[in-house]
């Protein structure tokens, strides 16, 4: 990709971050949109619930990357969290994709973030980009935050929606929980450990939506989970080896329920998600495998 202009809303997130840091050590100008008065030419101003964008400085942009909303699994679902989660994100990006939309001249391309979780809990069944929502608060969630991108696509802007898996990383994300419990050797499968998860390390995150800005023929829903899905039990039994500690403390499906509350559903639910279009379009994994991803995290 020629040196380009790219705003990032998200910036300050992990998966935005690090994204951020690739993208300008490549040279290209970063523009981060803030929750705040902008400090110079490389901030936008912007409320994302609010649905204020200081539109002006998105005036020659080549990209806009929407990464923003509040954490998932920051805390436990209570009915105003459930709010905030949702209107960090459709709210958001229906104000970015309004203001893309309104430029004379838009950018080339509007990478939405989105997530695997709009497929719902697929049990044992591999799923790609053809599969239907599923139900339930997350695909509810998922689907509303796409649609919220329309004004852009209707604008003529090419515009993806990175459905990004569970993202392997230390510094933030579920692994960030998971990395302390497994070195005190005091993890373990949680459930019975059937259920699939579908990871991606974070220099493939990171990878995969560079991929997507460059790739012109990419457009819509794309996964951004690694090739091979593995289970829960396969997953622990893994970290277990790369951290030469014992993995033989299951979390009884009660546990988590009366400590996670609604979103142990999704940490006990299956999704077993394919990166089809992804590979698809010549995408290459530097880190395909779990241990692989595992020890990138902990390089």
């Amino acid at each position: 990709m020629e040196r380009s202009r790219i705003a990032v809303a998200g910036a300050s997130g992990l998966i935005g971050s690090a994204l951020v840091r690739s993208l300008v050590a490549d040279g290209h100008e970063v523009v981060r949109l803030v929750r705040r008065a902008a400090r110079g030419a490389q901030e936008i101003c912007w409320d994302p619930e609010g649905q204020y964008v200081d539109a002006a400085g998105l005036v020659g942009c080549d990209v806009v990357v929407d990464l923003a909303g509040a954490g998932i699994g920051d805390r436990r679902w209570t009915d105003a969290y459930k709010r905030k989660i949702r209107d960090s994100r459709v709210l958001g990006t229906a104000a970015l994709a309004e203001a893309v939309a309104a430029l004379d001249e838009p950018p080339r391309v509007f990478v939405s973030g989105s997530a695997i979780g709009v497929y719902g809990d697929t049990g044992d069944r591999a799923v790609d980009e053809t599969a239907p929502p599923g139900d339930g608060f997350l695909p509810s969630l998922c689907v509303e935050w796409e649609e919220a991108a329309a004004p852009a696509e209707e604008a003529g802007v090419r515009t993806v929606f990175a459905r990004t898996g569970l993202v392997v990383a230390r510094e933030g994300g579920a692994w960030a929980r998971l990395f302390p419990l497994f070195k005190a050797g005091l993890g373990g499968r949680m459930g019975d450990g059937r259920q699939y998860w579908s990871f991606i390390a974070l220099h493939d995150e990171v990878a995969a939506i560079r991929h997507l800005i460059d790739t012109e023929e990419l457009s819509g829903p794309v996964n951004l989970t690694a090739p091979t899905p593995l289970t829960n039990r396969e997953i622990t039994a893994a970290m277990g080896r790369v951290l030469h500690r014992p993995a033989g403390l299951p979390v009884p499906a009660p546990v988590l329920r009366s400590v996670l509350g609604e979103m142990a559903g999704d940490v006990l639910g299956s999704q077993r998600v394919l990166p089809k279009r992804l590979l698809e379009s010549g995408f290459v994994f530097a880190f395909p495998g779990i241990e692989d991803a595992l020890r990138a995290a902990l390089a």
